[in-house]
């Protein structure tokens, strides 16, 4: 993580917030206050004080630092868990497989943005222009492994209806990874995020009018043969 974030540091204050959250146990206190610290990164889109922080959290000021060492730690510990692919993975294993595949891809987009967007969010309010290092071994891998895990379990949502695309599987998954990431980010699409239904639509329809016939592409395209669209 840069080192400009210890110049942010402030020192634990007397004052309360209004309200408290109830007594959670070391672990649970963590994460929420990890929660709320990612919560004010993306509502103020710059990096919150700690009075800030402890408000979205419900706790006393000092309390963030019984838990972290530091308020550079607790920044590091929202951008490793905003990068940790558990939890988007138990969403993605969770759908419904007899769904059509158009609604299967729609769902599986909209956790992968929601993703995305959370990262560009926290990025932007961090003044980060690449992931940060980590020296948690075990957080880097499962962050490295993250993006070829969550593409691995697109082919298992495409599952049996490969038959239904005109390109090998990887290919789709390859330009839905291209469409959602380019698509999510707030300066690469200029501002004009692509909703997940849009951007299965494009793949899955392209942008020609129902009525143009498929013309011949280039050597060794499969453009002069269309299947029926996957619904």
């Amino acid at each position: 993580m840069r080192a400009h974030f210890c110049s942010l540091n402030i020192v634990p204050a007397a004052n309360e917030t209004r309200s408290r959250a109830p007594h959670l146990p070391p672990d649970e206190r963590r994460a929420a206050l990890i929660a709320a610290t990612r919560d004010a990164l993306l509502d103020y889109g710059a990096v919150p004080t700690t009075k800030q922080i402890a408000q979205h959290a419900g706790v006393a000021e000092g309390t963030i630092f019984r838990v972290f060492d530091s308020k550079e730690a607790l920044l590091d510990a929202v951008m490793l868990e905003s990068f940790d692919p558990d939890d988007l993975l138990a969403a993605i294993d969770a759908i419904d497989p007899t769904l059509p595949l158009r609604a299967r891809l729609y769902r599986f987009t909209e956790l992968v943005q929601g993703r995305f967007q959370r990262i560009f969010g926290l990025m932007d309010a961090l003044g980060l222009v690449a992931p940060p290092h980590t020296r948690d071994r075990d957080a880097h891998r499962r962050a490295k492994d993250g993006g070829p895990a969550i593409m691995a379990r697109l082919r298992g949502v495409i599952g049996d209806d490969a038959d239904q695309l005109r390109v090998p599987p990887e290919e789709a998954i390859h330009l839905l990874r291209l469409l959602t990431f380019s698509g999510s980010h707030p300066h690469i699409s200029e501002g004009a995020i692509l909703a997940p239904d849009r951007i299965v639509d494009v793949l899955l329809d392209g942008i020609a009018a129902p009525n143009i016939s498929p013309a011949a592409g280039p050597a060794g395209s499969a453009t002069s043969e269309r299947r029926t669209s996957p619904q």
